[in-house]
């Protein structure tokens, strides 16, 4: 079946499933986008809303409530990563991807960390971000077995607090206060989202590691990540976008989606954040975006690599992505798939 073909037949399968009736002052339920199934029986659904862009712009699919506001969580840090350099910070190559990264706290994560720090006169100490463990499961079981305890290098945007610091740093901005939204810093980032989406914050609100949350709807979003992959060379959104592709491990870990999507499919530009949201662009200009209702990260493999078969993208990883299986007595017995 062609991309098209399966955009028309998802849409079609989608409006049918949602055509329940409800009461007239009852918003519609999100549509399901993935199905939990154990052992041949669906023991529970994930909802949602996924937006789909064409090389144009145009939106070429959209299930559930695409245009109101959501939290994007760390699919906005392309855009934080873009307002420290656009407040003057000069930052490439990997420094720039562990700056857009919500890295798995692996230990070459936390060496470059101490070592951006060290660079821009910084300390652990000024980091706001909350101590953690290592967001990746197997690192930390190692990191546990070695003794190690919370810490805020290990927290998985520590990346981005300490961009964020030294671009306060060169400024000589406040250094204490770099985490309030009426910062400078935080006000340049709050115009940086709203170029890239093409429309205004809808509310702004403190993520996971205390940094200033922008709303924006996922078509916005979905708009954001296609202005990154298509803006000029040398921008500070081109140059985010290149240093995220060329060092995708670097932006996630070397067991993450976001990695293994931007490592083998030339040109892809790939975030995840918390809450279930994804956010791609391919370098023609197309574009997903999408939140799973319940917040479950378990759908999310799925619900992408289905986005991206509707897409058009030919390539392997997609079926490793989409690979969730589910587990009994040790062994397979069902898996998470894509219902849409």
């Amino acid at each position: 079946m062609s991309a098209s073909a399966a955009l028309s037949s998802a849409s079609a399968a989608l409006s049918s499933a949602s055509a329940a009736p409800s009461s007239p002052s009852a918003p519609a339920a999100p549509p399901v986008l993935a199905e939990v199934v154990r052992s041949g029986f669906v023991e529970g659904r994930h909802r949602g809303s996924l937006v789909l862009l064409g090389a144009d712009g145009s939106v070429e699919l959209a299930l559930g409530d695409v245009t109101s506001p959501v939290f994007p969580r760390s699919s906005n840090k392309p855009m934080q990563a873009a307002g420290v350099l656009r407040a003057g910070l000069d930052l490439a190559g990997e420094r720039l991807a562990l700056a857009a990264a919500s890295h798995s706290g692996e230990t070459f994560h936390r060496d470059l960390v101490h070592k951006m720090l060290d660079e821009h006169g910084l300390t652990p100490a000024q980091l706001q971000c909350p101590p953690d463990l290592p967001l990746d499961q197997e690192e930390k079981e190692t990191y546990l077995a070695a003794g190690a305890v919370r810490d805020r290098v290990v927290m998985n945007c520590s990346g981005k607090h300490t961009a964020m610091l030294a671009a306060c740093a060169l400024r000589d901005w406040p250094l204490e206060s770099y985490l309030d939204p009426a910062h400078p810093l935080q006000q340049l980032i709050h115009r940086v989202v709203e170029e890239s989406a093409g429309e205004p914050v809808a509310a702004v609100g403190t993520d996971g590691c205390g940094a200033p949350l922008m709303a924006i709807s996922l078509t916005g979003l979905a708009r954001a990540y296609r202005s990154f992959v298509l803006a000029d060379p040398g921008t500070p959104e081109r140059r985010v976008a290149d240093a995220m592709r060329a060092h995708p491990e670097y932006v996630a870990g070397t067991r993450r989606p976001d990695t293994w999507l931007m490592r083998e499919v030339p040109g892809a530009l790939s975030k995840m954040g918390a809450e279930a949201v994804q956010a791609v662009a391919l370098p023609d200009g197309r574009a997903l975006a999408f939140k799973v209702e319940d917040g479950a990260g378990r759908a999310l493999g799925p619900v992408l690599a289905r986005a991206l078969t509707l897409m058009g993208v030919d390539s392997p990883v997609v079926d490793r992505i989409g690979h969730a299986p589910l587990l009994g007595g040790g062994r397979e017995v069902g898996r998470i798939r894509a219902a849409f």
